[in-house]
């Protein structure tokens, strides 16, 4: 049978954190969980358009339990006042879905420093859920789920950062994509070792007409006509989230697994098999680079143990 959100169990008591909620999938997330009685904090950068998704949850779901907080994933100092603030007011959080991203965008930088692509889609997670650690290891059966994407295959180089040579904006999202699925893994590693209940995973929405890629019109080749497939039959952004809603509150989902349309690309959320050679390489890399980088450790025998 197709899981749909009639399977998802009530969320009532629950605080949900999804990033990148003012539109798009992670609204679509928000907007669900909410519905099903989660607290939800639709974390986000664009003030007036988190707003308005607010107004929308709150239209769709009268009574609803819901707050934004301001959070802008290019900048380490929001990414730790938004945290500080979410802290303040919850000392539990049951679901970290990790939605917000970026793709193919020109070449540029983050406020510190970071190549935009790597530096939003996984060092600003990075450093959200290294500041949010301490409320989730106190939670029993909290979830992290991280969206990739297929284009994590194409990925190749997680230890070269900062980026040199010519870039290569495509190259630079995959990267950022197999970055996001090697977190995923590396953090449900960690909360095994110390034997938390809490679990790790990661989901792609396949083809999901969103406003992530709503500045692409300039894709050739390949890109050029997925992209084009996408925009003509792509799933709904209500479809596409409910990979990551399965990945977050399925019963039966296990820590380091990936949640994905059933046909690649479309169709209903379905546990697909992790192919990647490596991945404990990859892992310990990715850990050493973020950590450089940011400054900031995911120490999670280290957070069991302030508790």
């Amino acid at each position: 049978m197709s899981w749909s959100t009639t399977d998802i169990p009530d969320q009532s008591g629950r605080v949900a954190v999804v990033t990148g909620a003012n539109g798009g999938l992670g609204l679509a997330t928000a907007m669900v969980l909410a519905g099903k009685g989660a607290h939800v904090v639709l974390a986000a950068r664009d003030q007036a358009k988190a707003a308005a998704a607010l107004a929308r949850l709150y239209a769709a779901h009268p009574g609803a339990s819901a707050e934004i907080v301001e959070l802008d994933l290019g900048s380490l100092a929001s990414v730790r006042s938004a945290a500080g603030r979410i802290l303040a007011s919850h000392a539990r959080i049951d679901l970290l879905i990790n939605n917000a991203g970026v793709m193919a965008t020109p070449e540029g930088h983050t406020a510190d420093g970071f190549e935009t692509q790597f530096g939003i889609n996984h060092l600003g997670h990075w450093a959200l859920t290294a500041h949010l650690l301490p409320a989730v290891v106190r939670t029993p059966g909290a979830r992290v789920v991280t969206l990739t994407s297929q284009a994590q295959h194409n990925g190749r180089r997680l230890d070269r950062y900062p980026r040199g040579g010519e870039y290569d904006r495509w190259r630079a999202y995959d990267d950022s994509k197999l970055a996001n699925r090697h977190f995923a893994q590396g953090l449900d590693r960690r909360f095994r070792s110390v034997g938390l209940t809490a679990m790790a995973l990661t989901a792609h929405p396949g083809f999901s007409n969103s406003d992530l890629f709503a500045h692409l019109t300039d894709a050739t080749g390949l890109r050029g006509l997925l992209l084009d497939v996408t925009r003509r039959i792509g799933m709904p952004v209500e479809r596409g989230a409910l990979s990551p809603l399965r990945a977050a509150t399925d019963r039966q989902a296990a820590g380091g697994t990936m949640y994905g349309p059933r046909w690649l690309a479309v169709g209903p959320p379905v546990r697909r098999r992790l192919v990647r050679p490596g991945a404990d390489r990859a892992i310990r890399v990715l850990w050493a680079v973020s950590r450089q980088l940011t400054g900031l450790d995911i120490d999670v025998a280290q957070a069991v143990a302030r508790r």
